[in-house]
């Protein structure tokens, strides 16, 4: 996908962005230039531009409200530089907070581009005279329903109460949506899983490795499901992913996080970044390494602006459970050398960085910094399929039929990968097992949000309050149906 469709994302999303965005906000609209619907080579371009949205929504912002918030990570960086990311790594954020209004644009930026596609595919199908090219435009359709379908669960979590956008609207129409609720929002974001799950293929050929598939659907499902605590639905989702034997755990937990373990058996859903092998011009990278690099290093091509950094108490978890491995792996420490022979100098200003973001000065090849610009982001791993399931039994679940692996074993064959041994599978190992493998890969916040375990762990959290995240005031000013989340003025 990185060579293939990174490349068409690229090109296509000048086509199809929304450059002309209505006065009010850039979400509602998406400017098409003329399509041959006869064409099938076209059929997957709308698609591709929906690809493409994604990759500017996981970055900065990204990084501040799914991992700086929570209390796996510090803000990092140099103390006067973010002021938006310091707020949210104390809690302190505002509906002024800038990074709010950019991410509500990132996501429904995403939807108005899967809205787009979504569209677009009846056309394609309508004019086919072939039925595999048929059926290509239904599964096309399948994949920009699950894009959406992520883009209102992110909503759904950053916000809690949102307005949905599920085609093209005039900026009248846009200020007039009412605010959903958010079992409105899970239902609408379930219909969408449901209607893709059964038309999305099993896998893609390797020259397209990184697409939505089927498990893909239900792994996003899985997850949906957890955050609303419908357990037997987790424990049915999760179980047809492990029953497909489709996935497995790479067997060194490094590899996960580099660039041969992209795409791999672990991977279910990434988000697609790539020089194209270029050295400078247009290419469709992604910042999201880059903004975690080490600050202050060098070469210029082995640093960054050093944001969320590991915190202490997340050190202090990996000692106290004698998790080698993957502190290894996570945790990339000042003043040492990486087996790869990259040095993070003493110099730099934090005496950790993340780890997983790492990337060796040998594939930094972009001529002005560049580091990590090849790295994809992590969404959806397959260890994360294992923990969901495992909580889920833990929780009460009726295991699946059709699915022979227990609790115990979907828990420790995740423990037994980084060498820790077999552990009974209560709720508190899961829940502990999530954070040790998860680390820094932007769970960590909502999971204690969901949990209810955020006021006791969180310094400054407010029950009732930091749940969610205040609706942007910019928003508030054009949707005068919007109220704002309890707590903030």
């Amino acid at each position: 996908m990185k060579k293939k469709i990174g490349f068409i994302a690229a090109s296509l999303l000048l086509t199809f962005s929304c450059n002309d965005f209505l006065d009010i906000r850039p979400e509602g609209t998406t400017e098409a230039e003329e399509m041959d619907y006869t064409k099938s080579a076209n059929i997957f371009l709308p698609v591709s531009a929906a690809y493409s949205s994604m990759r500017g929504a996981h970055a900065f912002a990204y990084i501040g409200a799914f991992e700086i918030a929570s209390d796996d990570a510090d803000k990092g960086s140099e103390p006067n530089d973010g002021a938006a990311m310091k707020a949210i790594d104390e809690l302190s954020h505002t509906s002024a907070t800038e990074t709010f209004n950019e991410l509500w644009s990132n996501f429904y930026g995403i939807a108005s581009a899967a809205n787009y596609a979504i569209a677009q595919m009846p056309l394609f199908e309508a004019a086919q005279q072939d039925e595999a090219n048929r059926q290509e435009a239904r599964a096309c359709q399948a994949e920009a329903k699950v894009i959406r379908a992520y883009a209102y669960f992110n909503l759904a979590r950053l916000f809690g109460r949102v307005y949905i956008v599920d085609k093209a609207y005039t900026s009248e129409e846009l200020a007039a949506l009412p605010q959903a609720s958010t079992v409105q929002l899970y239902d609408f974001i379930e219909k969408d899983l449901e209607e893709a799950i059964p038309a999305l293929p099993e896998y893609y050929a390797k020259e397209w490795a990184g697409r939505i598939t089927k498990y893909t659907a239900l792994g996003i499902k899985a997850k949906v499901h957890l955050y609303q605590a419908e357990y037997d639905s987790v424990a049915a989702c999760a179980g047809r992913i492990i029953a497909s034997g489709r996935y497995e755990l790479l067997s060194d937990f490094k590899t996960v996080f580099r660039s041969e373990g992209e795409n791999s058996r672990e991977s279910l859903f990434e988000i697609q970044s790539s020089t194209l092998g270029q050295e400078r011009g247009t290419a469709p990278y992604i910042e999201y390494a880059y903004f975690q690099g080490p600050r202050g290093n060098s070469p210029s091509n082995m640093q960054g602006w050093g944001f969320c950094v590991p915190s202490q108490k997340l050190i202090d978890f990996f000692t106290a459970r004698g998790d080698v491995k993957r502190a290894a792996v996570t945790l990339l420490q000042r003043g040492t050398k990486t087996p790869e022979g990259d040095s993070i100098k003493t110099r730099c200003s934090n005496p950790y960085y993340n780890g997983k973001v790492y990337t060796p000065s040998s594939e930094n090849k972009w001529s002005y910094n560049g580091y990590g610009f090849d790295h994809n982001v992590r969404i959806l791993r397959y260890s994360d399929v294992l923990l969901m399931y495992a909580e889920a039994l833990a929780r009460g679940a009726t295991p699946p039929a059709g699915v022979s692996k227990t609790a115990a074993e979907a828990l420790n064959e995740v423990r037994n990968r980084v060498g820790l041994p077999d552990a009974a599978p209560t709720l508190d190992n899961v829940l502990d097992e999530r954070r040790a493998e998860l680390a820094l890969e932007e769970d960590r916040f909502f999971d204690l949000v969901r949990t209810g375990k955020a006021a006791t762990e969180l310094t400054g959290f407010q029950q009732g309050k930091h749940e969610v995240y205040p609706i942007p005031a910019t928003q508030l000013q054009l949707n005068l149906n919007l109220t704002q989340n309890n707590g903030y003025n």
